[in-house]
């Protein structure tokens, strides 16, 4: 099985989040994710852009009904190799245009856990935690 696209230890084969405004939400997502080390993969179509470091993994898209997307409760988490990491993430996710949902530092209720929140313009929640 060493062809196989998704590995024995992946949970998932990939995550999605909308997007009202694909454009502003690129220019986050190159920024905070850039930052990760994760690249633009370029569109699929004309209402998704993929991301990934070595095939896609993370879509952001124009909901396919049309509506406003709607991720209240829901959080995708990315892996930062470092706390140095989660603060480049989080500082440059701002700077593009995302909030604050929760300010990079330690997190105590996991050991060694060091994270940083973000909302992306269209509301999404996100987040990358280091281990140390």
């Amino acid at each position: 099985m060493a062809d196989a696209v998704i590995s024995g230890n992946d949970v998932f084969s990939h995550a999605c989040v909308g997007a009202s405004d694909l454009e502003a939400s690129c220019k986050f997502y190159d920024a905070a994710l850039g930052a990760l080390g994760v690249k633009n993969l370029g569109p699929f179509g004309d209402s998704c852009v993929l991301y990934g470091k070595e095939k896609p993994a993370f879509l952001v898209l124009k909901p396919g009904n049309g509506e406003a997307p709607s991720g209240n409760g829901v959080t995708i988490g990315f892996a930062a190799a470092s706390p140095a990491e989660v603060d480049a993430f989080h500082a440059a996710g701002l700077a593009a245009g995302g909030t604050d949902e929760g300010a990079s530092g330690p997190r105590g209720h996991l050991p060694g856990a060091y994270a940083g929140y973000l909302r992306d313009p269209a509301g999404n929640k996100i987040c990358a935690y280091a281990f140390v």
